[in-house]
């Protein structure tokens, strides 16, 4: 484990510290010192890249706690249908990334998609000409400079609202219902109860959250390539993109480099919070002692410089995406001014109902307003996934003509045959399974035995392994596709289905190792002392023990890695050119050619790479909740 960390991520990262002091000039490579960095401060195309990565990551995180926090009180309330509601609301964040990246591009289409069809039918869309959150009708959401930001951001929300009502949903659990109990019988009303009990209890999983989807979304670059490309000109081009256009399409590594190495200050800082958070449960507390006056002063402005802090933050935040884009912004602010009045408005009601003694219309009121909600949000969720199930099974002819939209009339296979008719899909589906069930097996051996060693061996560095573990699954990709694609250009790896089977690791097995190592400590450790005293080895303790009560573990480390595996871009897209091996993500974006999009065809092959993803999670959902309930959240 330690091997393949150092090879695969401490050294590409050295080595891109190296290559950021050079400069390619023809066939040579030459020093010079920090000229990269310098030239970044007069550079328009990395500030703008920069601005864009903060917008885009900030508002996402702003809508994205908003609808997870709703979700998560729908589902919590709910007796029943939660298991089968929760489902639902996963789908989202389990179909692969470029499946969601199509399906949106053509329901955001000008002309042809559903989505201003739909607003222009309701009237929804000349209302929002009227109150300008639009310039003019149709809209091009993906080609407007003014919608283009907007709408990757409403698809990255849609992307991840999952995984935050997942999160959201676990830490309401962990409430204890007397806290609400001892808040009602003191009359506090459903917003106090929310405000002094619920969001308290809630403040670390938000935190932990929030800073662990920072780091992904701040270094997203396949949805935003796949939706944009990062255009209309660079309105929607994050840093990443600007560091991929230096490095991969004009050759200049050193320049590409730097792009990536200034922002890793910021990527640190929050890498740096999250650890401290997630090891801030684990920390030892300190014993009872006389206290004085000092320390006690201390902790008190300790306690109080806590309490501001979010309201410092959110007030730095709040300037910075005023000033960096204030179209946005508005338009924004209404759209959650919207959402909280109406989650207003409908309290203030039931409160009114209870405080007069109307128990029964309370309650009516308050299942109507939360089934229509849950309505609104599944529609939300799952109106894309619907879109792409039926135009799959549409003729060719339903789909350009867009008749039937809702309904194929008739039902046919036309698009599944002629997507492996003109394109090698096959060869991409074939590559696609055994790059990821390589990777896969890699991550089980390794971290399975990382792992176990350091949650039961005692040896020197063992702490500090387990943070640098943490710290290279945070790492994001951004920082290590241009070193390994040195790499691998000088071991002559690249065009081949190695340099992805070697590279994965360096995302699949430092999760994999920090979910076992939680796993592996919720296991009790007598068990391996009985077999150790019956004569048995640790090696065999390990084999005929722990594995076979590690399977829940084992399983959602395998779902994890085979699925993430499976949905790579990055660096399919840089290390692979070649169509005989191209993975699944990539070869579906080479089927779009210039703006010719065979929508049936992507549609058919969307809905062939997602069936495989959904039906794992539905299978190992019992040992996938095991395993992170125990792993994760343990660890």
């Amino acid at each position: 484990m330690a091997l393949l960390v150092g090879s695969l991520v401490l050294v590409p990262i050295g080595r891109s510290i190296v290559t950021s002091t050079t400069e390619r000039h023809g066939q040579d490579t030459v020093f010079v010192g920090l000229d990269n960095y310098l030239a970044l401060v007069g550079d328009d195309q990395f500030h703008t890249g920069v601005v864009n990565s903060f917008v885009f990551t900030a508002y996402a995180e702003i809508f994205k706690v908003v609808l997870g926090l709703a979700a998560a009180l729908l589902l919590h309330h709910r007796r029943r249908g939660r298991a089968v509601l929760a489902g639902l609301l996963l789908v989202p964040w389990v179909v692969p990334t470029v499946v969601t990246a199509f399906s949106w591009r053509a329901l955001l289409d000008p002309i042809f998609g559903s989505v201003n069809t739909l607003l222009t039918t309701t009237g929804i869309g000349p209302l929002l000409v009227d109150l300008h959150l639009v310039d003019s009708w149709p809209a091009g959401w993906l080609s407007d400079p003014n919608l283009a930001m907007p709408s990757v951001i409403l698809v990255n929300v849609w992307k991840g609202v999952p995984f935050f009502t997942v999160c959201f949903l676990a830490g309401l659990k962990a409430i204890p219902a007397d806290l609400y109990e001892a808040a009602t019988i003191d009359g506090a009303s459903s917003w106090q109860r929310f405000a002094n009990v619920t969001l308290p209890g809630l403040r670390h999983v938000i935190t932990v959250t929030v800073t662990l989807s920072s780091i992904w979304t701040f270094n997203n670059f396949d949805l935003v390539w796949l939706l944009t490309q990062g255009g209309p000109g660079d309105v929607t081009a994050p840093y990443v993109l600007v560091a991929y256009s230096k490095a991969i399409l004009q050759l200049q590594y050193g320049a590409g480099a730097a792009v990536t190495l200034v922002m890793l200050p910021i990527i640190g800082g929050l890498v740096f919070i999250l650890v401290r958070l997630l090891r801030q449960d684990s920390g030892a507390r300190l014993p009872r002692r006389r206290r004085g006056r000092q320390w006690v002063g201390a902790q008190r402005w300790a306690g109080s410089t806590r309490k501001a802090l979010p309201w410092v933050v959110t007030a730095v935040v709040t300037g910075l995406l005023l000033w960096a884009s204030p179209q946005i912004f508005w338009k924004a602010a209404v759209v959650l001014g919207v959402i909280l009045l109406i989650a207003a408005a409908v309290g203030r009601v039931v409160s009114a109902l209870n405080s007069r003694g109307g128990r029964r219309s309370s309650s009516v009121v308050s299942g109507v307003g939360s089934w229509v909600a849950m309505a609104g949000l599944l529609l939300f969720v799952l109106g894309p996934l619907y879109w792409i199930a039926v135009t799959a099974f549409k003729s060719e002819g339903q789909v350009v003509m867009r008749t039937d939209d809702l309904w194929p009339t008739p039902w046919t296979l036309e698009q599944f045959s002629a997507l492996f008719a003109n394109q090698p899909f096959g060869r991409w589906y074939l590559n696609t399974i055994l790059v990821s069930a390589a990777s896969t097996a890699v991550a089980l051996v390794c971290a399975a035995l990382a792992g176990y060693a350091l949650a039961r061996l005692r040896f020197r560095g063992a702490q500090g392994f387990t943070v640098t573990v943490l710290l290279t699954y945070v790492m994001p990709g951004a920082l290590l596709f241009i070193p390994l694609y040195q790499m691998l250009i000088g071991a002559r790896l690249t065009d081949s289905l190695w340099s992805l089977v070697v590279t994965y690791p360096t995302f699949t097995l430092p999760f994999a190792t920090w979910l076992l190592v939680g796993y592996f400590s919720s296991i009790p450790i007598e068990l391996e002392e009985a077999a150790l005293v019956d004569g048995c080895t640790r090696l065999q303790a390990f084999g005929r023990v722990v594995l076979p009560l590690a399977k829940p573990g084992l399983l959602a480390v395998a779902l994890f890695t085979l699925t993430n595996a499976w949905n790579e871009f990055l660096f399919a897209f840089v290390f692979i050119t070649k169509d005989e091996y191209k993975t699944l993500p990539v070869g579906m974006q080479s089927m779009i050619a210039g703006d010719v999009v065979p929508q049936g065809q992507l549609a058919a092959a969307s809905l062939l790479v997602s069936i495989p993803v959904v039906i794992m999670y539905a299978l190992g959902q019992r040992f996938l909740t095991e395993g992170l309930t125990a792993g994760a959240v343990k660890g």
